[in-house]
């Protein structure tokens, strides 16, 4: 069993910044993808960011130029810095891993919403 456990959601002003942390633990030598999906309400899923074991990433339209993820494989963490925040950056953000080594796989099963395990969500809410 794998639990991935987010923090670091918050309020911030518009312009501001925020990292996300998720820490894996339980079975998790099958994870390879680990990223960032997030949801607003009445909006669909949207892909944030996924990095491989090997520190290959990927990133959502238009996120990155301003999202950075990165992965401590010794910690079992990802963290997803989110720099010059946008009300529009408003959701819930979870934390989500699949078996498969490739990033574009886990684009589609976000879309699919068919992820191999996810974490609760930690919310981020930017004012204007």
């Amino acid at each position: 069993q794998v639990q991935l456990v987010e923090s670091g959601g918050g309020l911030v002003q518009a312009g501001g910044s925020l990292r996300l942390s998720c820490v894996a633990s339980g079975n998790i030598a099958s994870l390879n993808v680990m990223g960032w999906y997030r949801q607003a309400p009445g909006k669909k899923r949207e892909l944030v960011a996924s990095i491989t074991r090997g520190d290959n990433s990927a990133y959502g339209d238009s996120m990155k130029d301003r999202f950075t993820i990165s992965r401590d494989n010794t910690k079992n963490t990802v963290f997803l810095q989110m720099n010059s925040l946008k009300p529009e950056d408003t959701a819930v953000y979870y934390c989500a891993a699949v078996r498969s080594d490739s990033t574009s796989i886990f684009r589609l099963r976000v879309k699919a919403d068919n992820l191999d395990v996810r974490g609760q969500g930690t919310l981020v809410t930017v004012s204007s």
